[in-house]
């Protein structure tokens, strides 16, 4: 199996991270990851600011919600919080509203998976206050925030469940992850034609 396919079956959000500064040149490869991703009517809407400050990564975290089905428990702790975050900007002047959502995700699980073949383990977070964290950031009104990437080398590896019941994630006794996901012959069809009613 290649490295890409063993990345994708590996690889789980990241809540607990080591407080490990992430060097800027490999932040910056992130980025670079994320721009060669697909985008619609090769607009390239989208532009990404790099926090790394410890006092910026401060003021941030308070807007951010962590893992709803486990809370408060999949908040990261101090001494476990993100040493950086990556937030994923769209330019209202290049976007086509319909489509920025797709060139944001392309763009997002380019920056997750070359992060993880690197060590570091990312939370993509779309819960968040949107209108304080532009006004704490000072953003651009040209600017949208749509999400934001926590960042930081992995403190935990949490564990993947066959989805039976319920899509809750929840912790066990010793603190570790599990995330249930569906099954592969559970999601795949092959040669469907839909009947003509």
């Amino acid at each position: 199996m290649n490295s890409v396919c063993r990345t994708i079956l590996e690889r789980r959000t990241i809540r607990r991270f080591k407080q490990k500064r992430i060097p800027r040149p490999i932040l910056r490869k992130l980025v670079n990851a994320a721009r060669l991703a697909p985008s619609a009517a090769n607009l390239q809407p989208l532009e990404y600011l790099i926090i790394d400050s410890p006092l910026i990564c401060e003021g941030l975290f308070p807007y951010l919600r962590w893992a709803n089905y486990i809370a408060p428990h999949g908040t990261p702790p101090p001494g476990k919080r993100p040493v950086a975050y990556m937030v994923m900007l769209v330019n209202r002047n290049r976007e086509m509203p319909v489509y920025s959502s797709y060139d944001v995700g392309a763009a997002a699980e380019n920056i997750i998976l070359s992060a993880w073949e690197l060590g570091i383990g990312v939370c993509w977070i779309k819960s968040l206050d949107k209108e304080k964290i532009s006004g704490f950031l000072k953003l651009p009104a040209n600017l949208r925030l749509d999400s934001v990437l926590a960042l930081g080398y992995r403190a935990e590896i949490p564990k993947q469940e066959t989805l039976t019941e319920s899509v809750k994630y929840w912790k066990d006794s010793r603190g570790r992850l599990h995330v249930p996901k569906r099954r592969l012959n559970d999601i795949l069809h092959i040669n469907m034609i839909k009947s003509r009613d």
